[in-house]
């Protein structure tokens, strides 16, 4: 004869691995409904479980034993764009991406302990983004890809007609590879002109310095004019956001004990960042140490002193440009810089200080554009309705979109190509450095 189960293990919860969603998460939620205008899935589905509240439940459910940790959740957890913008809206200070990736982590742990492990990701979350040696040697390829020939062979030939049909158009608004990476071509201690304001760790990451090296160098040489000594330490890596959001919490740990031994060894005040995902993410650090007291009390530390470029500038008081740079430009919020890190008025500030620019609002301008991480790749088709609507926002006769986040300037990019538009796509410090030169070309 079969016992049947009692009460306490018919309620058993499929959260079983450690960093679980908290209680004090999900039971705030009062299922009120605002999350539901802002949502992108939602929007495009109508679909509950695919809603912010939709999720929160079905979490909460997952918690307490009323459902299992199954395609039912783990779909619409992962179909999450991880954007914040319902936390922006939430009367109850819901913590959805928090929530969200917490599920993710338990989904990876689960998967880890029954062995069906992606092994391509796993080689990308654990081989690659944790080491700068391999980043970098990937770089030099993806250079010599674009200058030795190969890329319009590869082209000629049809040989990228193997690829997704979204990779494809990604390889094809892939920036041209420059000299080196910032963490290499910069020194490693960058004196400011005048009065020394402040000391901050330029934090290079990886995305950016792979793709935007150049945006790195532009941080440096404003953060310089600004007043601020700019240390490069050579042993930082990446921040970890892309493990967080794919749910390998125990690497993003070890990224992020890294990162902050290397700040704490740099002596600096400051560390300054200028892709949106990652700062949100290294001032996420808390969160990851949240079990483990003596971690918890230096990544508080640690994530109390980030700031994203153009925060930063604002607060150790920046010099407007002189000269004049006649451009129109329209902005676009990424949705970690707005919604994650609560950063709306500083970019704008910095680029109504240049002289001669235009600044014309885009309609919804902190409305996600697909990118997320690496989402315009595992869900092409959410992320490329999503870029036609941001593209369609974008205001008539602008001739550049400005943003913070390198997997935004990505995705507009490939926008911007789709509508053979006369576009530039820049980071916001780009324009304040563009400024800063022609002080010194008049």
């Amino acid at each position: 004869m079969v016992n049947e189960p009692t009460a306490v293990e018919a309620k058993a919860s499929d959260f079983r691995f450690p960093d679980a969603p908290e209680e004090e998460k999900y039971s705030v939620c009062v299922h009120c409904g605002f999350c539901l205008e802002v949502c992108p899935t939602y929007q495009a589905w109508g679909d509950e479980n695919h809603s912010p509240r939709g999720r929160v439940y079905l979490i909460k459910a997952c918690a307490e034993g009323e459902l299992p940790l199954d395609e039912s959740v783990i779909d619409p957890v992962f179909t999450c764009l991880d954007c914040r913008a319902c936390e922006t809206v939430c009367p109850s200070g819901v913590q959805v991406g928090a929530l969200v990736e917490e599920a993710r982590g338990q989904v990876f742990f689960a998967r880890d302990a029954e062995g069906k492990r992606d092994p391509i990701m796993r080689f990308f979350l654990r081989g690659v983004f944790p080491r700068p040696a391999r980043l970098r040697a990937i770089r030099r390829l993806m250079r010599f890809y674009q200058r030795s020939g190969l890329r319009r062979l590869v082209h000629a030939t049809g040989m990228l007609n193997v690829l997704p049909a979204q990779m494809r158009e990604m390889e094809d608004v892939i920036p041209d590879i420059g000299r080196g990476p910032a963490i290499d071509v910069l020194p490693e201690t960058m004196a400011p002109r005048g009065e020394t304001k402040a000391a901050a760790l330029l934090f290079t990451g990886c995305v950016m310095d792979v793709f935007f090296s150049d945006v790195n160098e532009a941080t440096a040489r404003v953060l310089v004019r600004n007043g601020v000594e700019v240390r490069v330490p050579k042993d930082q890596v990446c921040c970890g956001a892309l493990q967080v959001h794919a749910g390998d919490r125990d690497m993003a740990r070890e990224m992020a004990k890294r990162n902050i031994e290397v700040f704490e060894r740099s002596g600096a005040d400051y560390v300054a960042i200028n892709a949106a995902g990652c700062g949100a993410a290294l001032k996420e650090y808390p969160e990851l140490f949240r079990d483990d007291p003596a971690w918890r009390d230096r990544a508080v530390q640690f994530s109390s002193r980030v700031r994203d470029i153009s925060q930063l500038l604002v607060e150790v008081g920046f010099d407007p440009p002189k000269a004049e740079l006649p451009m129109t430009v329209t902005y676009h919020d990424a949705c970690h810089l707005c919604h994650a890190q609560k950063i709306r008025y500083e970019p704008r500030s910095l680029l109504k200080s240049v002289p001669g620019l235009t600044l014309r609002e885009m309609p919804d301008s902190d409305r996600c554009c697909g990118s997320a991480g690496i989402y315009n790749l595992t869900h092409p088709a959410m992320a490329n309705e999503l870029l036609e609507r941001k593209m369609d926002d974008v205001p008539a006769g602008v001739e550049a979109i400005v943003m913070g986040n390198p997997g935004c300037m990505m995705q507009i990019r490939l926008g911007v190509k789709r509508r053979n538009q006369p576009l530039r796509v820049m980071h916001t410090v780009e324009v304040l450095d563009l400024a800063y030169q022609r002080e010194g070309s008049r």
